[in-house]
């Protein structure tokens, strides 16, 4: 069977927590003013795509995002836990500063194979990478041809899309190997399959914030001195 697809991956709206500089993770806050514009923002630089399907995690960040971006336009919106945040645990709501001081905090944000999420209880990145891949792998199965939004979150987008580059979760988050997504930033990433062979993905776009900004231009260079000056921010 031959399949098409364009995913538009796009992480969430700003949270207030994201402003209180709170780890979220399973754990779920409000979009802000900021958060809700950006959101809309996406919409009208997408409201050419005819999308067939979109897709959120259960995490109502996401819920929010996605109708926003989708406006009045009748495109039904499905959600898979498996686009879920990683899980933090016992860290989940407490001030990102604050963790900076823990070992296996700073372990978790550069060594990710020795990562095992033992003081927090939380999820590892093999795990992370083992449920997101399913559950694109999922939407896949469901669709043959057209446009498909995922919205979702930080490190889980970050994973993935350095998986469909071909760079494993134990390297994801050394240095040049991924990237930090900006809020409602869009990536778009080609599915093509022929037959039964093995689909690939093409990534065509990462990290495309331009349409945040009135001129596109300068919201391109703001993104990109975003990404290599600023502290990480958690979903």
């Amino acid at each position: 069977m031959n399949k098409h697809l364009t995913f538009y991956f796009v992480r969430h709206g700003r949270t207030l927590w994201n402003e209180q500089g709170l780890l979220q993770g399973f754990g779920n806050s409000d979009l802000t003013e900021q958060g809700v514009k950006g959101a809309k923002q996406t919409g009208a630089a997408l409201q050419h795509i005819p999308f067939v399907a979109a897709y959120s995690s259960c995490l109502q960040r996401t819920i929010d995002t996605a109708q926003y971006i989708l406006g009045e336009r009748d495109v039904p919106l499905f959600q898979h836990k498996g686009s879920n945040e990683q899980y933090f645990g016992s860290w989940e709501g407490l001030p990102v500063e604050e963790l900076r001081s823990l070992d296996e905090f700073n372990q978790m944000l550069k060594d990710a194979p020795n990562y095992k999420a033992q003081s927090n209880g939380g999820e590892t990145f093999e795990q992370l990478a083992k449920r997101a891949m399913k559950a694109l792998q999922d939407i896949i199965q469901v669709h043959d041809q057209g446009n498909i939004l995922v919205v979702s979150h930080g490190h889980t987008l970050r994973l993935l899309l350095a998986l469909l580059a071909g760079t494993g979760w134990q390297e994801h988050r050394n240095e040049g190997k991924s990237q930090s997504l900006l809020n409602c930033a869009i990536n778009i990433v080609l599915y093509e399959q022929s037959n039964e062979t093995d689909g690939k993905f093409i990534i065509k776009t990462i990290n495309e914030a331009g349409h945040l900004s009135k001129k596109k231009r300068q919201g391109l260079f703001l993104g990109a001195f975003y990404m290599v000056f600023s502290k990480i921010h958690f979903d």
